[in-house]
């Protein structure tokens, strides 16, 4: 089998989450990740816990752990002359440069686009940062929390319209990797027509307004604001959480079909005054959620999903995260990998979300890297860039 990006390598000059998580995406399809770290320090996330695990005198932060696989770690100062002529040598070798710097700041290093692109004009740059490279408040720097504020999410996630809440990963710098690996593969295809290499721009801004998905439109189009409305769908009912005798369950009806199955099944007239039509069941959500609550009650966990399955109604319980890596579902589709770690031995990390069809294993290459040692491949890129000179 051979990985779709075997033949690519990418110098990871971010830090955090969203470069490192779209750099750690394409090296799961195989490319070759060449992460470049601060001599001493790393990454800022090597930093970031608890949870740590490992030796006291030496331990791995988990968060370094979740967005650094399939890559090598090589420390070079980029202040310094040493640090400039292997950073130059690797844009040189390289098919993709990412960076998540404020703007401006790889150019105060030396090293701006048109210098990347003298280096090397088949070179394709992303560069993500917070709110956009330019417009009025273009310099900001980008946290995703402070993101997910901005960019309207916390305004509609939550129990209600007066209480704001994030999700509870940081989605705008997973997004923002998302999207900045997918532009890079696009621009990798052009650049088979064209031969050069371009610059690929996004941000946490851009990642979060991007996904607003009919939230975005309910106000571009309709001028209709959303908010947070708990665990219930603003355009759909039945769609969410309701409590049964010994839990949540979750329920969708997407079609008018499945909500006569549904009411049909438990004693509810489907055509009853306020709940005959999704639009009138959506307007009258706390009578709906009502009824289906006081349907549920009597019924187990464990008698509720059997018998929704079998009427061909979508539902679901809400599963801790351990039990999710637990579930024989989950391993089937690879989302667990194993590893073998310097320092840790053999581990388990959440495994790329991708199959191919040839490939038993998630993602596009036949056998996963453990996140590196800081500096771990100081000699062996080395050693690489004096052969290729």
């Amino acid at each position: 089998m051979t990985a779709p990006l075997e033949d690519i390598t990418v110098v990871d000059l971010s830090r955090a989450l969203a470069g490192p998580h779209a750099a750690m995406m394409l090296g799961d399809m195989g490319a070759r990740v060449i992460k470049v770290e601060t001599p001493g320090s790393g990454d800022d996330t090597r930093g970031w816990g608890p949870p740590f695990v490992g030796p006291e005198d030496d331990p791995v932060s988990t968060y370094y752990l979740s967005a650094n696989r399939n890559k090598e770690s090589i420390t070079l100062d980029l202040k310094s002359d040493d640090g400039r002529d292997v950073l130059t040598r690797l844009v040189r070798a390289a098919d993709v440069l990412v960076e998540n710097f404020r703007p401006g700041v790889l150019d105060r290093l030396g090293f701006p686009v048109d210098r990347l692109h003298e280096l090397n004009p088949r070179l394709v740059v992303l560069s993500i940062s917070g709110f956009g490279h330019d417009g009025p408040q273009g310099g900001r720097p980008g946290y995703d929390q402070i993101a997910q504020g901005e960019a309207g999410l916390m305004s509609v996630t939550g129990p209600d319209a007066d209480t704001s809440q994030r999700v509870g990963v940081p989605i705008g710098d997973l997004l923002a990797g998302m999207y900045g690996a997918y532009g890079v593969v696009s621009a990798l295809h052009e650049r088979f027509r064209t031969g050069r290499g371009r610059v690929v721009r996004t941000s946490l801004l851009a990642a979060i307004v991007g996904a607003h998905a009919f939230q975005g439109t309910a106000y571009t189009v309709a001028g209709h604001v959303g908010h947070a409305q708990g665990n219930h769908h603003p355009s759909l009912s039945p769609y969410g959480l309701f409590h049964c005798k010994d839990g949540d369950i979750q329920v969708a009806c997407g079609s008018e079909s499945l909500w006569v199955k549904l009411a049909t099944a438990f004693g509810i007239d489907p055509a009853a005054p306020g709940m005959a039509t999704n639009r009138e069941r959506t307007v009258n959500r706390d009578q709906v959620t009502a009824t289906l609550n006081a349907a549920f009650a009597d019924h187990p966990l464990a008698e509720l999903l059997p018998r929704l399955a079998e009427l061909g109604i979508p539902a679901g319980e809400v599963r801790t995260i351990d039990r999710v890596y637990d579930w024989d579902q989950t391993r089937s589709q690879g989302l667990v990998i194993e590893v073998d770690h310097p320092s840790l031995g053999t581990i388990e990390l959440p495994g790329p979300p991708i199959r191919l069809d040839d490939n038993a294993y998630a993602g596009g290459r036949p056998e996963h890297l453990a996140p590196p040692m800081l500096g771990q491949h100081d000699e062996s890129v080395r050693k690489w860039l004096d052969e290729l000179d």
